[in-house]
C-alpha cells in the first residue's frame, strides 16, 4: 500500500471519517434501544446477554474477513475501502429500518445479528482507511477526529427516542408491541447511516498501491477461499507482541461496556426510577409500561451524554494533538480509571438524584473517547502497512472475545456469586473491569507511546 507522507488538512480527515456517525446511530440505537425491544417482547433480564450474543460473534467472524479483503481489493473509481463502506451501509440501513418491526424474539435477534455483521462491514475499513492516508504523526490526530465524530453520533442517536417523543410520537403501547418513538429513531438512524458513508465515499479518494500490476499478479496466484482463511490464521499466529498486549486492556475495556449495553436500560430503570419492566397481563399494566418507557427514554437520553462528554474529550485531544506527542498509555489508563468511577458512583443514585446520572455517563464517555482512538493510535505503530485492513480486523477479535464470554453467561455468574444476582449489580462489575483495564495498559510496551 502506497501510504501518503503529504500531512492532511482538517477538513480533509473530517470528510474521510464522516460516515462513522452513521455508523455510531447504529451502535447507539442498538446499544440504548435492543434491551428495551427484548423486554417489550418478553425477555428477562436473565436472557438479555444470550439475545445480545449475535452482536459480537457477527464481529469475530466478519472483522478479520473483511479486513483481509479490503486489504487485497482496487477498483479504479472506488478504491479499496470504500466499496465495503457502501455495501455495509446498504445493508445497515435496511436491518435499523426494519428492526422495530419485529414481532417476536426471534425476529428481533435475528435482526440484530443483521444489523451487527452490516455495521461492521462498515466500520472496519475505516479504521484501515485512517492508517493508509495519514502519516505517521498525524495518526494521533485522525483517529481522535474518528473519535470525536463518534461521540456526535452517540449523543444525538441516544437521545432521538426522547426528541421524536416530544415531537408527538407515542412512547407508549399495547403489551408486547413497541412503541412509536422507537419505530421513528430507528428510520432516522436508517437515513443519517446512509447519507453520512454517501458523503465520505465520494469526498475521500484513495491511492492505489506503488507497484499496481505486481498487487494485481500477487492476488491473483494468491486467490482462493482456502490462502485467505491460511492467511489470516498466520497473521493470527504472528501479530505483533504489543497486540497482545493490548488485548488483555481490550477484554476488560469491551467487557464493561458490553455489560452497559444489556444491562444499562433494566437495571438503572429498576435501581433508580423505581420502574421496571412489568410483566404482561399485570393488572397495572398500562400505567407500569408508561413509567418504564419513559425511564427507559431517560436512561437512553442519560447514555447520551457518554457520547457527548467522549467528544468534548477528543475535540480537546484533536486540538493538542494537532500540534503536540502525547503519553498514549498514561492518556488511556487515567481515562479508563475515570470511567470505572462513573460506572461505580451511578449505583448510588436515586429517583431524587438521578439527575446525576448525566454525569456518570459523561465519566464513562472520557473511557469511551480513549477507547475508540488510544489503542488504535498505539496498534498503527505495531504492524506493516500492507496488512493494515487484516490486522486492523484481527484485532477487534479482542473487543468480541469478552462481549462473547459476558453473554455466554459471564455477566450473570460473576452476578450471581457476588451480588445475588441482582441486576443493578452488573454495573459495579463494570466498573470493576474498566479499572482493571486501566491496571492493564502499565504492561503495554511504552515503545507505543
Amino acid at each position: 500500500m502506497n501510504h501518503t507522507t503529504e500531512r492532511m488538512t482538517f477538513w480533509q480527515i473530517w470528510n474521510m471519517s464522516f460516515g462513522f456517525l452513521g455508523i455510531q446511530f447504529g451502535f447507539a440505537l442498538q446499544g440504548g434501544n435492543m434491551s428495551r425491544i427484548f423486554q417489550t417482547l418478553g425477555a428477562t433480564p436473565d436472557e438479555l446477554p444470550g439475545l445480545w450474543i449475535a452482536a459480537p460473534l457477527t464481529g469475530l467472524v466478519v472483522q478479520p474477513i473483511i479486513g483481509y479483503m479490503s486489504d487485497r481489493t482496487w477498483h479504479v473509481r472506488w478504491g479499496r475501502r470504500r466499496p465495503f463502506f457502501l455495501i455495509g451501509a446498504i445493508l445497515s440501513s435496511l436491518a435499523l429500518f426494519f428492526m422495530p418491526f419485529s414481532s417476536s424474539l426471534w425476529m428481533a435477534a435475528g435482526f440484530l445479528w443483521i444489523l451487527d455483521a452490516s455495521i461492521n462491514i462498515s466500520m472496519e475499513p475505516f479504521r484501515a482507511l485512517v492508517a493508509d492516508k495519514l502519516p505517521e504523526d498525524q495518526r494521533n490526530y485522525g483517529f481522535v477526529i474518528q473519535t470525536l465524530i463518534i461521540g456526535i453520533g452517540t449523543w444525538v442517536a441516544s437521545n432521538l427516542p426522547w426528541f421524536v417523543t416530544k415531537m408527538g410520537a407515542a412512547n407508549d403501547a399495547p403489551a408486547g408491541e413497541i412503541p412509536e418513538s422507537v419505530f421513528y429513531s430507528f428510520a432516522i438512524g436508517a437515513i443519517v447511516f446512509m447519507v453520512t458513508i454517501l458523503v465520505t465515499v465520494f469526498t475521500t479518494q484513495e491511492e492505489p498501491p506503488q507497484d499496481l500490476a505486481q498487487f494485481r499478479r500477487d492476488r491473483e496466484v494468491n486467490s482462493g477461499f482456502w490462502t485467505g482463511v491460511r492467511e489470516i490464521f498466520q497473521s493470527v499466529m504472528g501479530m505483533p507482541r504489543v497486540m497482545m498486549q493490548l488485548g488483555l486492556v481490550q477484554f476488560f475495556s469491551w467487557f464493561a461496556f458490553f455489560t452497559m449495553w444489556t444491562f444499562a436500560t433494566p437495571a438503572l430503570t429498576e435501581s433508580v426510577f423505581r420502574a421496571p419492566n412489568p410483566e404482561q397481563g399485570a393488572l397495572d399494566f398500562v400505567e407500569a409500561s408508561a413509567r418504564f418507557n419513559d425511564a427507559a427514554n431517560a436512561v437512553s437520553s442519560a447514555m447520551g451524554v457518554y457520547g457527548l462528554s467522549s467528544m468534548v474529550f477528543a475535540l480537546l485531544l484533536a486540538f493538542y494533538t494537532s500540534r503536540y506527542q502525547i503519553n498514549r498509555r498514561l492518556i488511556h489508563a487515567g481515562a479508563l480509571a475515570v470511567g470505572g468511577f462513573g460506572f461505580t458512583t451511578m449505583l448510588q443514585l436515586d429517583v431524587e438524584s438521578s439527575y446525576m446520572l448525566g454525569g456518570c455517563f459523561a465519566c464513562i464517555g472520557i473511557a469511551w473517547g480513549s477507547i475508540l482512538s488510544m489503542p488504535y493510535a498505539m496498534l498503527s505503530s505495531s504492524v506493516p502497512s500492507q496488512k493494515m485492513g487484516i490486522y486492523m480486523g484481527i484485532f477487534n477479535i479482542f473487543i468480541v472475545i469478552p462481549q462473547i464470554v459476558a453473554a455466554l453467561g459471564g455477566i450473570n455468574w460473576i452476578n450471581d456469586i457476588l451480588f445475588d444476582g441482582e441486576v443493578v449489580g452488573s454495573l459495579r462489575i463494570a466498573g470493576w473491569s474498566c479499572f482493571a483495564g486501566a491496571l492493564a495498559v502499565a504492561g503495554v510496551e511504552k515503545a507505543v507511546g
